[in-house]
């Protein structure tokens, strides 16, 4: 059995328009203490595309780049057991109170869940909880389906006076 571990704080402010929720962040991510830290996650380069700006690889400039694009970034768990990276080995784990930073940030209006773990723990903790949300196809490297016109449409729906490149 291994230890808990506790993922990251939210990341998120009041202008935040979109909650991308992950499922628990990696061993890459954990080393660098930000989320999408695996170099070769899809994350950050799709974010960059659709706003059509680059970001820094530091922790503290993609955490100005989301909270300046109205972006708000959470993991669904907030802690758990877990082997390395997989999300199929999470275990005992705790949902995170994803309704307080609802609370706290009111101009959310879409939830998006990367990947299918996500998209499972929260449709059954929040299932209820009265805003959109959407199952997006994980940016991870290991998901050969990642599809980023599908986070662009959804990006689009919440973003279209801000979107440069993906139209």
């Amino acid at each position: 059995m291994s230890d808990i571990i506790h993922g990251f704080e939210p990341v998120f402010d009041a202008d935040s328009r979109v909650l991308v929720l992950g499922s628990f962040p990696s061993v890459k991510s954990r080393e660098v203490a930000f989320y999408y830290g695996n170099k070769q996650n899809r994350f950050w380069k799709m974010l960059s595309e659709f706003f059509g700006e680059e970001i820094g690889e530091s922790a503290a400039s993609r955490r100005d780049f989301v909270l300046g694009h109205g972006v708000a970034l959470w993991d669904v768990v907030s802690e758990c057991g877990i082997v390395g990276s997989s999300d199929s080995s999470i275990r005992n784990f705790r949902a995170a109170p994803v309704d307080k930073v609802l609370a706290a940030a009111p101009k959310i209006g879409l939830i998006l869940l990367n990947g299918k773990k996500a998209y499972e723990i929260f449709s059954k903790r929040f299932g209820g909880i009265g805003t959109k949300y959407l199952l997006m196809p994980s940016t991870s490297p290991a998901n050969p389906r990642y599809d980023k016109s599908v986070w662009f449409a959804a990006l689009s729906e919440v973003f279209a006076d801000r979107n440069k490149s993906a139209k």
